[in-house]
């Protein structure tokens, strides 16, 4: 009987930080989003922070879960995005790349902070593995679907997406000081 209620506890735990963080991605949405004149459809968000966070506190699973059930009520209409946006049609728009990007990035995020954490400070971990997922792995997808769904070239989407490079880089340091800032509040428990 025990064991039965320890796993019934643990599912509603998990429950419970996947609609957190779904939240989190959600209300960062409500910060205004910057629309690039060169670069129309994709808008510097600060919802890849959200992805950053839920990637570096959450387990793959989780995490996984996370970005799937925001973007499955991206794609039924919910305007979740920054700027009200949501719908089908987002994922034909020169953003679609960056939003399927999101998927593969927290769980990349949550496999190397599961592994750096043991090597790193929990901010290091946290900053390199979503320099990685939430950078690297995103932009990667972003450049490929902008090539795909524009007329844009490789190379030519490539030099365009690194106008969101600086600011991801802060939304990294943001994300490792959020959980630095929470580890330490934990513990002081």
């Amino acid at each position: 009987m025990y064991s039965q209620e320890n796993i019934n506890l643990k599912n509603i735990l998990s429950q419970i930080q996947i609609a957190s963080h779904v939240a989190v991605i959600s209300v960062l949405g409500l910060i205004p989003k910057i629309d690039l004149p060169f670069l129309p459809g994709v808008p510097i968000t600060a919802q890849t922070l959200g992805v950053m966070l839920a990637g570096a506190m959450l387990g793959f699973k989780n995490a996984i879960s996370t970005v799937a059930i925001f973007l499955s009520l991206v794609v039924i209409g919910a305007p979740l995005l920054s700027g009200g946006r949501g719908g089908l049609s987002v994922f034909f728009s020169p953003s679609a790349g960056y939003l399927f990007g999101w998927l593969v990035g927290v769980g990349i995020i949550s496999l190397i902070m599961e592994f750096l954490v043991k090597k790193f400070s929990i901010y290091w971990a946290c900053f390199f593995s979503s320099f990685i997922g939430g950078i690297l792995v995103i932009h990667f997808f972003g450049i490929f679907g902008l090539t795909i769904i524009t007329d844009l070239k490789f190379k030519q989407a490539f030099y365009l997406s690194l106008a969101f490079v600086p600011g991801d880089i802060v939304k990294c340091f943001l994300a490792s000081f959020v959980l630095f800032k929470l580890s330490t509040v934990i513990k002081s428990k």
